[in-house]
Formats: structure tokens, sequence, C-alpha cells
């Protein structure tokens, strides 16, 4: 969340960074919340006035009282009571007025980071790296859907039977390559210095906030209203949130964390072929990375966290490439992100596996996240994340990359991690 004093010491960089976004209506929002500050700071100022004054006149009743003087201490003592009853009355218009300007900070997203490209949408995303060959199938090869039926790894139908479409179950070795994939991905995290966490699935609203999902303006979070708890779209929200209200010393840095979890998502509106077996679901698996960072150093961070997944992908030997996200594809709460796309040759197109993001401190001063600095001061750290990696393009990747005539190869990388070489 942008604090309002950024927005009013840079409103022309606010204006150009939310026009690089085409973040709609921007100056009458804009226009909106610096008037309803000043309204405030009008409403404070006359509240506090009328407190010193009710205070003072508090002081003369008592020595009016002493001296005798009960009829003028009376007298006071009515204008004190009705002095704060005003006074009330304003502490609950203040009250009014910061819940609005709150709901109207949160309807503002980041602004982008210089380097992030202009665009109207993803097709105006920049391609800033390639590496890897697509392979070359034979005639008979089949999307990733047709192999986990042929094989029987995937059962889409018995999902839909159980839950819903978007639901799929996975079977025999397609459950062991799933369970491969993450404990590989959670081993390599760890390796690279980050701290594994197992954390809860449901989230309650300060939490969905304060990372930014909440307000959920798309409706894209499955909420359980009884009990007022969301299932996370992603483990960014509890691993970022175990920070939340937490005052840090710059010799905390880096903190490094990552998590295995399910991930829910309604995807509302979502339908076509591009949506079929795994490249969209509602429920899925990803392991996730999370990093709270002094500022002077989130895009050495970033940069690092790139080559991470990079890593991945190369031990894998997916092709794969990497976008710079244009100011209208990218999230409401990002600075800059970069979107991992593999190649799937059955579909002969992109998916998407990782988006990689610095959040610089937006999502921090919705946290509260603080360090104290070098001087003693209190400042907002950074906080960044990415997928590491989203499981089902992954893995439907692997199945129509892999395959040839007598089955599908598994990556030599997994296979210590699945028992088996080949599914056939």
């Amino acid at each position: 969340m942008l604090s309002i004093s950024f927005i009013q010491n840079n409103l022309e960089k606010v204006l150009e960074g939310l026009a690089k976004r085409n973040f709609k209506n921007a100056n009458s929002i804009l226009e909106k919340l610096i008037a309803a500050d000043q309204n405030r700071k009008v409403v404070r100022t006359e509240m506090e006035m009328i407190q010193a004054k009710a205070n003072s006149i508090s002081k003369e009743i008592g020595i009016f009282f002493k001296t005798g003087k009960i009829a003028v201490a009376n007298e006071m003592k009515n204008e004190s009571a009705s002095l704060k009853q005003k006074a009330k009355d304003l502490g609950e218009t203040l009250i009014v007025i910061e819940k609005q300007i709150q709901n109207i900070l949160y309807e503002i997203p980041n602004i982008p980071h210089k380097s992030v490209p202009a665009g109207t949408s993803e097709e105006d995303n920049e391609e800033i790296f390639v590496k890897g060959e697509f392979p070359k199938l034979d005639a008979n090869s089949l999307p990733h859907w047709e192999l986990a039926k042929k094989f029987d790894l995937i059962d889409f139908e018995l999902g839909t039977k159980i839950t819903g479409a978007g639901f799929p179950v996975y079977k025999g070795k397609g459950a062991k390559l799933q369970r491969a994939l993450i404990a590989y991905f959670l081993d390599k995290n760890s390796l690279a210095g980050y701290e594994e966490i197992q954390p809860p699935y449901l989230v309650n609203e300060a939490s969905g906030i304060a990372t930014g999902q909440l307000p959920d303006k798309e409706g894209q979070m499955y909420h359980d209203i009884k009990d007022d708890l969301y299932l996370i779209p992603t483990a960014e929200i509890p691993l970022t949130n175990m920070y939340r209200d937490v005052l840090l010393k710059e010799a905390d840095f880096p903190i490094k964390t990552t998590a295995y979890t399910p991930c829910f998502r309604r995807e509302a509106g979502s339908y076509g072929a591009h949506v079929r077996g795994l490249n969209r679901l509602h429920q899925f698996d990803k392991v996730e990375i999370v990093r709270i960072e002094h500022p002077k150093n989130s895009y050495t961070a970033l940069d690092e966290m790139v080559n991470h997944v990079k890593d991945l992908l190369d031990e894998l030997k997916l092709p794969y490439r990497i976008l710079r996200l244009c100011g209208s594809d990218l999230g409401f709460t990002a600075a800059l992100t970069y979107d991992f796309e593999v190649y799937s040759a059955g579909q002969k197109r992109w998916l998407e596996v990782s988006s990689i993001s610095n959040f610089e401190s937006f999502q921090a001063n919705r946290l509260k996240l603080r360090f104290k600095n070098e001087n003693g001061k209190s400042e907002l750290a950074h906080t960044l994340n990415g997928s590491s990696l989203a499981l089902p393009r992954i893995l439907a990747s692997i199945l129509e990359n892999y395959q040839n005539a007598n089955g599908i190869q598994v990556p030599e990388v997994l296979q210590n991690y699945t028992g088996f070489n080949t599914i056939s």
C-alpha cells in the first residue's frame, strides 16, 4: 500500500506509474484521497482544540467548587459536557473519514519500477531470456491430458465426480512424479538457504489484506463465510504474514523461507481450450520462495531468485523463457515481475510456471513490517516472492516434452525421487 505522504510528495511520479499500468480514473481517485486527508486534518484539529478547551474548563471547575462558587461551577460543567459530546461526535466522524481513506488506498496499486515496459496487454510483455531446444516429437505425440489418460496418471473425470472441474486426481506414477517434483524443489530451495516452513492453508482477513489479496476485486479466493477464513491462493500469504507487525534488526536480513502448499483459486471467468487439462486448475500444488530484504538489497535478491529458478529449469532440461511484465500485466502489489514460461511441445505453446516479484515496501506498509536502520530509525522492509515452482504446468511440460514411442522418460534429476526412470 502506498502511503498518503508518499503520494502527496510524489504526485507526478505516482500518476506516471498508474498511467503505465493503464489504471483508470487515477486523477479522480487521488483527488478524492487528498481531499479526504485534508478533511481528516481539519476534523482532527477541531477535535483536539475542543478537547483542550474541555480539559481547561475541567480544571477551572475544580477551582470554583473549592472557592464555593457552586453555580458557576455547575454552569461550566454543562459547557464541559457539551464540549466533550462535540469531541466524541468529531471522533466518530474521524473514524469514518479514516476508513474512507483506507478504502481508497486499498484501490491504488503499486508503482511500477522504472524498467517495467509500457503496454496494454500481455502481448506487450518483454522477452528477456530464452534457453533450451524444442523437442522434436513424432506425428503420434499427444497433449498431456491424453498422456495422463493413456498411462493412468491423472483422472480429470474422477476429480469432477468427487468435487468438480479443476480438481484432478493424481494416480500411481502420476502421484509419485508430483511428489518427486515437490521434494526436489524443496531440497533445492533449502540448499539455496531458504528455511522450509509448513504453514496453514487457511488465513484470516488481516493476512489477506496485508499481502494484497484482499479486498478480492476479482472474486478469486475461496471464502469460508462461517469462520471468515480464506483458502490460500499461494503460500506467499502465510509465509509473508509470519512477519506482520514485526520490527526487525538490520542483522536479521536476509530472511528466506520456502513452503510447499496446495493452492486454491476460483479462476472465475476462465474458459476455453487454453485451460484444458492441467493448464488451469482450482486446486494445484506449488512450492514458493519468499524473501524479506533490506531496501538496498531487494533488487539484488530479485536477480538471485531469478537465477535460482533458472537453475531448476536447467536441471529439468525444459525449454523456457523469461518475460518482464509490462505495466498493464503487472500484479496489483508488484513493482517488477519476471514470468517464467516453459514450452509445451504437445500443445505447441508457452505455459507460465513461475512469477517472481519485488513488491518493494508496498506489502510491508500493509504488514507494518519495519526494521531499525543504522541511524536507529524505523524503516519499511522490502518483500519478494516467487514460484519455485508451480507444479501443474511443469508436470504437463514434462509429460509432453519427454514423451517418446515407448512412453515417457522421467527427467534424470528426478529419478532418485521417483524410483523409476520411465512411464510406460
